[in-house]
């Protein structure tokens, strides 16, 4: 079976040509999530998103109806949709999920990564550590998160994939809610010993590694933790920024 899977399809911010307006807005939800500028529990409105985006409703539901698919929005009848907030026995299930998924995944990329993917993960290491040492907390979550991502492309496998990017990103929102204190990268030294491991061909240790790792990031929870809730054109006010500029440009 042959992966369809390129490297430029784990950022979501590397847009596409081919991508349609739902695209681009899913692309923006994401990466939001995944950056936690979207805690659990916040309102997705389709109207403040439709008039932040500059695209109709329906553009903005079918991106939200995707994003709720994959488990990481919830769409409420009649209420509208709104970021998944797990509860502690769901947390639970996406763990112990995410600790089957990855420990797959990490055995297949030993079987299949190539020289050329271990350097591009380096950089993406090397991006993470930047990240962080500039205090840029949700570039570098961010960017943790695609690392596992790009471990799955490595396995060369689409359906785990598919499911690895539900649970990244579930990850993501668990950490949102329940983690205690400030945001600190403990895991780079972990990434790149993993890395060394796949590259070096050593199954026995990178499944060791990958657990370790997995029981570092949920040793960190505390599941009496509450959500907090922010403003939608606070979270995405880039993007605003961004599309003012050019409707100023286009004006002058």
């Amino acid at each position: 079976m042959t992966s369809p899977l390129k490297p430029a399809q784990v950022k979501p911010k590397s847009k596409l040509a081919n991508q349609t307006l739902d695209d681009i807005v899913y692309c923006h939800i994401f990466d939001a999530i995944l950056e936690q500028r979207l805690p659990p529990n916040t309102k997705l409105n389709e109207e403040v998103l439709s008039d932040i985006f500059d695209v109709s409703r329906t553009m903005v539901r079918r991106a939200l109806l995707r994003l709720s698919l994959e488990q990481v929005v919830v769409i409420r009848p009649n209420r509208g949709a709104i970021v998944a907030a797990p509860t502690v026995e769901e947390a639970k299930q996406i763990f112990k999920a995410r600790e089957i998924m990855e420990l797959a995944i990490t055995e297949l990329a030993v079987e299949h990564a190539t020289a050329e993917q271990i350097k591009q993960v380096r950089q993406l290491v090397a991006d993470e550590l930047n990240a962080f040492e500039k205090g840029d907390f949700g570039s570098g979550i961010r960017l943790s998160g695609e690392f596992h991502l790009q471990l799955a492309v490595m396995a060369n496998n689409t359906p785990l994939f598919n499911f690895q990017r539900s649970l990244v990103s579930q990850t993501s929102l668990l950490i949102a809610q329940y983690e205690v204190g400030n945001h600190i990268n403990c895991s780079l030294d972990e990434h790149t010993g993993l890395l060394d491991a796949i590259e070096a061909g050593d199954k026995d240790k990178a499944l060791s590694l990958m657990q370790e790792h997995l029981n570092h990031i949920r040793s960190k929870l505390n599941l009496d933790g509450e959500p907090v809730s922010k403003d939608l054109h606070v979270v995405f006010s880039s993007f605003n920024n961004k599309h003012t500029g050019k409707a100023k440009s286009n004006k002058g």
